[in-house]
């Protein structure tokens, strides 16, 4: 599936292949902490199948717990997360972030990772009261 996206201020957009049979949740520690929230969201893009558009992308280095070395990139003024690959292969297959995908609403979810790392609450959404917009504080 052809998408596109970018970052938060609009200096990084880019287009991939991706497979929607590979988006996941991931429940991983670096997850939580790099995007302050409970889980990450990614889709799989195979080697040679993202395209950057414009902009550049700043790459952190981080050695995940397996030993392997994570290289994540992300937008140099923003700091939106685009995507993460072995720090080996820059060509990818990458973990594209797909909160960055403007067609993610066609991309849900099909498995989830490091359960162990999940936060205890995750299970439990929809018992917390929701509401469409902003409620007043």
């Amino acid at each position: 599936m052809l998408v596109d996206g970018g970052c938060k201020c609009g200096l990084v957009r880019y287009e991939a292949e991706v497979d929607p049979e590979k988006a996941t949740i991931c429940h991983c520690t670096d997850c939580q902490v790099h995007g302050a929230t409970a889980f990450g969201l990614v889709v799989g893009v195979n080697e040679g199948g993202f395209r950057l558009l414009s902009g550049a992308l700043k790459i952190y280095v981080k050695t995940a717990e397996s030993g392997n070395k994570r290289a994540q990139a992300f937008c140099p003024e923003c700091g939106t997360r685009i995507h993460a690959s072995n720090a080996a292969d820059s060509d990818g297959p990458y973990s594209l972030r797909l909160g960055t995908v403007r067609q993610r609403d066609q991309i849900p979810p099909k498995r989830q990772i490091w359960r162990r790392s999940a936060l205890s609450w995750v299970k439990d959404l929809e018992a917390i009261p929701s509401h469409d917009l902003q409620p007043k504080l």
